[in-house]
């Protein structure tokens, strides 16, 4: 059985609900970190509604934080084993969310950050409707080598890193671009020059418009 997911949400700026954007936070956070971002894309997406759910684990390393999945840095298969536990939570969140708003899965907007981007990457590329857009920012593409045989979509991909990222270094974005060629997936990318582990507002605005873009087709 999937474990329930809940988080902050935002209400469309139109009243109306034609998107969803969900926002998936990194390691040791929660949802409230990340969903005042809607507030930013939604001058460019007011028909969208937003929601960043909580993981669905109080994280070791953060008592007051959650988790999509444990993280040890000391097993190098516990990335690929964590997104495949936490995609069913995921997945059935998703599904319920675009049943709220009665929207179809092609409207969906998957927006990641750290180890939220390695969430937004794997359950992405693997929804039986592609959805419209991803951004993955300082992320880390898990199992990229298992994605010719798995992957059920080439949804619209946004890569964004800072060049100066010390967590996850910027080499991750340039793997993932190798990994997404080789599967035969198209994928964008941006570098924020000087930026660490975190978003900068050159890349909030290319995550933007790259949604809002890809959102309308």
């Amino acid at each position: 059985m999937p474990r329930p997911l809940d988080g902050p949400r935002l209400a469309p700026k139109s009243g109306r609900a034609r998107q969803l954007v969900v926002f998936l936070h990194g390691y040791g956070a929660d949802g409230n970190d990340l969903i005042d971002l809607g507030q930013t894309f939604a001058e460019i997406l007011p028909d969208a509604a937003f929601v960043s759910p909580h993981a669905p684990e109080p994280c070791g390393m953060s008592p007051m934080g959650r988790q999509w999945f444990e993280l040890t840095f000391r097993d190098p298969g516990e990335r690929w084993r964590g997104v495949n536990q936490a995609a069913p939570d995921l997945n059935a969140f998703l599904e319920a969310e675009l049943a709220r708003h009665h929207l179809a899965p092609s409207q969906l907007a998957l927006v990641g950050f750290s180890q939220g981007a390695m969430m937004a990457l794997h359950v992405g590329l693997r929804r039986a409707v592609m959805p419209g857009a991803i951004v993955a920012y300082s992320g880390h593409l898990v199992g990229g080598e298992h994605l010719k045989e798995q992957a059920t979509a080439r949804p619209p991909i946004l890569l964004v890193h800072g060049d100066q990222d010390n967590v996850i270094p910027v080499d991750a974005l340039f793997d993932a671009m190798t990994s997404l060629g080789k599967a035969e997936i198209p994928c964008q990318w941006h570098l924020s020059a000087g930026v660490g582990h975190g978003i900068d507002p050159e890349g909030l605005r290319h995550g933007g418009e790259f949604i809002a873009q890809n959102l309308r087709r």
